[in-house]
């Protein structure tokens, strides 16, 4: 998988965001935090939210843009984007190991599945949901 790093089509925009969520995700730290966490659920989605919102800056939308897609505010936005939040600035972390070589996804993500971008994220977005739900239940078991 090609990642472009400053995306012009929805495809790539979203090849991004699947890069930088899987990424990060998958970082030592960041599975640490999750397993540590009482608040895991928050946290994915918080990661979630970073990861599609610096995609899109990345593709030069802006945050009102940016915040009516993702569905929060444009100050959450901004605050992902410029890595004031915890989620934004592991996300912008994980953008710059992308970016230069020291991380990669493609094993991850799987660059020759034959399914469109969309597709591939719905795919993750569904399995993020079962992840989130099986945290649930450790919760309720702990």
């Amino acid at each position: 998988m090609k990642l472009n790093f400053n995306p012009v089509t929805k495809e790539e925009i979203h090849r991004l965001e699947v890069a930088l969520l899987v990424g990060t995700l998958f970082r030592k730290e960041v599975l640490e935090e999750i397993r540590n966490s009482s608040e895991r659920l928050t946290w994915v989605d918080s990661l979630a939210v970073a990861s599609g919102a610096l995609a899109r800056a990345k593709a030069g939308m802006t945050a009102s843009e940016i915040a009516e897609e993702l569905g929060r505010t444009e100050a959450t936005i901004r605050e992902h984007v410029k890595g004031d939040t915890k989620a934004g600035k592991l996300v912008n972390e994980t953008y710059e190991l992308l970016k230069e070589g020291r991380l990669n996804v493609e094993g991850i993500i799987g660059e020759g599945m034959s399914i469109s971008e969309s597709e591939k994220l719905q795919v993750i977005k569904k399995e993020l949901e079962e992840i989130k739900q099986k945290l649930e239940s450790i919760i309720q078991k702990l």
